[in-house]
């Protein structure tokens, strides 16, 4: 069987970087940097280095730790940017669906039309719903947030919202056709499913090449069950250097002063530290060799303390380049990049390996971001 990809016509791929709002940044993996906090100097200047250099988006994360709060800091910034799209990220059920749809149709407004949404699933901080709860809730923010989108009243009546308003109008985005791109990453039954049906790029984490594409195609076919297709991205870190032993001794130097015990506590910090997919993470960590590589130029070192996306592509630029490449070559359309330093990562990337890829911006290609103002409440539309 083949695996569809709705932008499989597209020569290239939305490139984007990662603004670590979370506590998440350092020199040293588990060695806290006073230079490195998560504040607004520090994370907004990674921000605005990555739109100068001409990535297409940006991943802001959400999480109950020290760091800061998504919408306020994408607020903040937004008016600050240039061309770059922002990948907002949403715990379903923080904010009511209605208001969470005019929070985000006013920072729409304000980007442009530049906004673009991350779904997350997780568990709120105290809560223990079981997975399948999790994603009906997700499930029905969406489908709220999508009549607010496409519809001009909301009549909806689920098993965690019962809403029905008489008007869209104080929740229509600047974006057309359908609203903002929803991204979505999730390995459960229950997750995979809600991705098929609804969203519009499902987001792995690194794994071999050949369990990427087993997922790929597992997501093809639940999509095509709804007679749809999704676009797949890639989440990895990456440390590019002139050479490829300046590079693997820069993996070896961030590591430092990691040890298991220390890197354990890290990982259980996060709310998703017990989620499949963190737990497929340590899998792969678990068939690399002794240097923490699975296969060629994927290095699995940063899993070791880190929750979430444990692997970075390791090289030098043509190898860090052909890797990006292969995996282009499989279907992948949107990379999510990071690494340690972020700010000192987004320009090495920046310089060596970035001009060599021919970018594009999604929601562009999707026919989501208008050409002009659109005919909206918040933008030319008629003041009622």
């Amino acid at each position: 069987m083949s695996i569809n990809v709705r932008s499989r016509h597209l020569e290239g791929a939305e490139v984007a970087w990662f603004a670590p709002l979370c506590n998440g940044d350092d020199e040293f993996l588990s060695r806290h940097d006073f230079r490195y906090k998560s504040n607004w100097s520090n994370t907004s200047n990674v921000l605005l280095t990555a739109d100068r250099l001409g990535y297409r988006n940006i991943l802001c994360p959400s999480s109950y730790q020290v760091g800061q709060d998504v919408w306020t800091f994408a607020s903040a910034v937004a008016p600050l940017t240039q061309q770059i799209n922002i990948l907002t990220a949403i715990r379903c059920g923080e904010l009511h669906p209605p208001m969470l749809a005019r929070s985000i149709a006013t920072l729409d407004h304000i980007l442009r039309g530049r906004l673009t949404i991350n779904i997350i699933s997780s568990n709120m901080p105290g809560e223990e719903l079981e997975s399948a709860a999790r994603y009906q809730r997700s499930r029905e923010v969406i489908e709220i947030l999508k009549q607010c989108w496409t519809q001009d009243h909301i009549d909806f009546k689920g098993e965690f919202y019962n809403i029905q308003l008489p008007t869209t109008e104080p929740v229509k985005p600047y974006q057309q056709n359908g609203g903002p791109l929803l991204y979505f990453g999730g390995y459960s039954p229950p997750g995979v499913d809600l991705c098929a049906e609804h969203c519009d790029v499902y987001l792995m984490w690194p794994e071999t090449e050949d369990k990427l594409q087993q997922l790929m195609q597992n997501m093809s076919d639940k999509a095509a069950g709804y007679d749809r297709e999704v676009d797949f991205g890639l989440r990895v870190h990456v440390i590019v250097r002139e050479t490829e032993a300046a590079a693997r001794a820069a993996a070896r130097r961030l590591m430092t002063y990691v040890d298991d015990q220390r890197g354990e506590e890290i990982r259980l910090r996060a709310q998703d530290g017990k989620s499949y997919g963190v737990s497929r993470q340590t899998a792969v960590r678990e068939q690399a060799d002794d240097e923490g590589f699975v296969e060629d130029h994927l290095w699995t070192g940063i899993g070791r303390a880190r929750s979430g996306c444990g692997a970075a592509i390791v090289g030098d630029p043509d190898q860090v380049l052909a890797k990006i490449q292969r995996y282009m070559d499989m279907g992948i359309r949107a990379f999510i990049f990071s690494g340690y330093p972020h700010l000192d990562e987004c320009n090495l990337f920046g310089r060596y390996v970035l001009p060599r890829i021919k970018t594009f911006s999604m929601p562009v290609m999707q026919g989501r971001q208008p050409v002009g103002m659109p005919e909206t409440p918040l933008g030319a539309g008629e003041r009622r």
